[in-house]
């Protein structure tokens, strides 16, 4: 366990007359030696606005979740000392745990820096508010573990299962392929789980027979049971996995809960996905996620009969994917420290952080996907956050402008490729060469979300374009930005995938594109009204950064409100959608933003259940779904 030579303690009170309240700090020395002429670093996504009121302290700078403070002039810290200051002037208010520090360290008089472990926000003046639960027990109508829940069901349940599921003599050797590979997933998620298959005759096993059925869609299935054996009904591989994935769910929970599951001796199970878009995003900028973490979250999703992985691979805090025409890409932007080419944030202490997916290891990604049934969308977030490929790119700012004229939401300076650039469409162009042959996706995701109202308005070449194309203001030029980036991809043979901001100023062609509608449920109503294909991914009930109870002891983000588990699976994405306008709507998707997840632990109490809840969501149809039905299953799925 390490060993640190500084604490950093944190509350929150609030200010009458103030809604963003103030902190308070306290420093401990934990080490033996006194220390002075040192300053404090914290990185916190409850940030404080450009002149903060310090009590006992020095402001010195901020870079978006960065803060850096020192104590008075002559003050030192002596061994089991402490300083406490008070910072007034946060630019909104801390509503739970998590909105604190979420890591520190000293800077000491030498420049080397130290460590500090962080507890968490505490609250003055105020009760707080221990977590709740979030699940309740459950209920079950029927003795069957399977998630999400099918269109038909009607089985009769045995008094015992089968030890394992084989397949017949005689069975195809692609079929085989198939039952091998449900074998493996299964081995990857439950490693002492007792395997649901055997490629061979099992004593007191149960026999499957596969068949294929041309009239059955593609990602349909049907399983009919009996004594001897178990039919296998589908017409292509993903029906196929689907089936024998619902097969392992339900021997799995008769293995583990003879009382509560069982596993049927008769009857049937037909079923087909409710979208064809059930996706789930995850976030790999802010936290670095290694190769083994992606590809058990896309086994997670196979076996929730998700379909979909957007994997959002670049944004202010990095750049993850390697592009050889770019290694600064990588080198540089990828890369965060206290004298590193990008400052700590959220959660990034005394040491420098790097990561990346080379080349080599995304192919090997998208093909574990492939085999799932799973496909990845990739993304570069452009034309906003885009400081890590400003960092590792000089030549794309436009030297005129103003470092510090416009800030994003997140607080980072001039954070967008310059549209006025011809050099930005060379840099962009080499990166879909690139990312064209790792990806076979139609879709290319290159976000649109969250430019500044005031961006490039201070960016002579911007002003000069504006005027020699009759453009007016931010989001004119970002629609100029976003055609012209959908006839570089449609060149290369993709179509455009975006967040709902892509609309914004005139947008782009509808035709072929999809937009995912974030922001608040009714924009995906009006992207579908303008023409887009729509997926439905609000923060009000599909981001899994957001808190799941109001009370203070429950961590999470708020900024989208509260969002219990339950809530996330009532939610009907479709409900607003008139008749005309339900074909636009492609699906739903979960979006993993990685903000707060600084451990495994952390990601598991915030992505389940609601991530099952949304695969729920994706593909059973509503008058199928309960919630208690829900509950009682959900604890068998598998955790990060």
């Amino acid at each position: 366990m390490a060993s640190f030579d500084f604490r950093l303690e944190n509350a929150w009170y609030p200010i009458e007359g103030d809604d963003g309240g103030g902190f308070i700090f306290t420093l401990i020395n934990l080490s033996e030696a006194p220390i002075k002429g040192f300053k404090l670093v914290y990185t916190s996504l409850t940030r404080t606005n450009d002149n903060p009121v310090c009590d006992n302290a020095v402001y010195v700078r901020r870079n978006a979740n960065f803060h850096e403070f020192a104590p008075p002039v002559g003050f030192e810290l002596a061994p089991g000392g402490s300083w406490r200051f008070a910072v007034d002037g946060l630019l909104r208010p801390a509503r739970h745990r998590t909105d604190g520090a979420k890591s520190a360290y000293v800077t000491l008089a030498d420049g080397s820096h130290r460590d500090a472990a962080v507890g968490d926000l505490m609250l003055e003046g105020r009760h707080s508010e221990p977590a709740p639960v979030l699940l309740p027990e459950g209920r079950l109508d029927q003795p069957f573990a399977i998630q999400p829940w099918p269109v038909e069901l009607s089985l009769v349940a045995g008094d015992s299962f089968p030890v394992a599921l084989y397949p017949v003599a005689g069975t195809s050797a692609e079929d085989l392929k198939a039952v091998d590979a449900v074998i493996s997933l299964f081995r990857r998620l439950f490693m002492v789980g007792h395997v649901p298959f055997s490629l061979a005759p099992v004593h007191e096993g149960r026999a499957l027979r596969f068949v294929k059925e041309a009239d059955l869609a593609a990602e349909a299935y049907r399983l009919d049971f009996s004594a001897d054996e178990i039919v296998v009904r589908y017409s292509a591989a993903a029906g196929r996995q689907y089936a024998l994935t619902v097969l392992a769910q339900l021997l799995r929970g008769a293995r583990i809960d003879a009382v509560k599951f069982r596993f049927p001796i008769s009857g049937s199970i037909s079923d087909a996905p409710r979208y064809g878009w059930r996706g789930c995003h995850l976030d790999v900028s802010r936290q670095f996620y290694p190769v083994a973490d992606v590809t058990r979250l896309i086994d997670i999703l196979a076996w929730l009969r998700l379909n979909t992985f957007h994997w959002h691979l670049t944004d202010d805090e990095a750049w993850r994917l390697e592009i050889k025409a770019y290694p600064e890409l990588t080198t540089i932007g990828a890369t965060r420290g206290p004298d590193g080419p990008l400052l700590p944030q959220l959660g990034n202490g005394a040491e420098l952080v790097t990561g990346f997916y080379s080349q080599d290891e995304v192919r090997a990604i998208v093909a574990h996907a492939a085999a799932l049934s799973v496909e990845i969308v990739p993304e570069i977030d452009i034309p906003g956050h885009s400081t890590a490929a400003l960092i590792a790119l000089p030549d794309l700012v436009d030297g005129q402008e103003a470092p510090d004229s416009y800030r994003s939401v997140q607080g980072f300076p001039n954070n967008a490729l310059n549209p006025a650039i011809e050099l930005t469409y060379e840099f962009l162009g080499k990166v879909f060469d690139e990312m064209v042959d790792l990806f076979p996706s139609k879709l290319l995701h290159i976000g649109g979300d969250e430019v500044a109202g005031n961006t490039w308005m201070a960016s002579p070449l911007a002003r000069k374009l504006m005027e020699e194309q009759g453009i007016e203001g931010t989001f004119g030029l970002q629609s100029y930005f976003m055609k012209r980036i959908q006839q570089m991809l449609a060149e290369r043979g993709r179509s455009l995938a975006g967040w709902d901001e892509v609309s914004h100023g005139g947008g782009v062609d509808p035709d072929g594109t999809l937009l995912m509608a974030w922001q608040k449920p009714e924009v995906g109503l009006e992207l579908a009204k303008q023409g887009y294909d729509v997926v439905m991914t609000p923060g009000q009930a599909y981001y899994l950064d957001m808190v799941q109870a109001t009370e203070w002891q429950e961590p999470g983000a708020s900024w989208a409100g509260t969002v219990p588990p339950a809530h996330t699976y009532a939610y009907e994405a479709v409900g607003d959608f008139p008749d005309a306008l339900k074909d636009r709507m492609k699906g739903v998707q979960a979006c993993i933003w990685s903000e707060h997840f600084l451990n495994r632990d952390y990601f598991n109490h915030l992505v389940f259940p609601r991530l099952p809840a949304i695969a729920e969501a994706a593909w059973t149809p509503r008058a199928n779904k309960d919630w208690l039905r829900f509950a009682a299953i959900v604890g068998l799925n598998p955790r990060f």
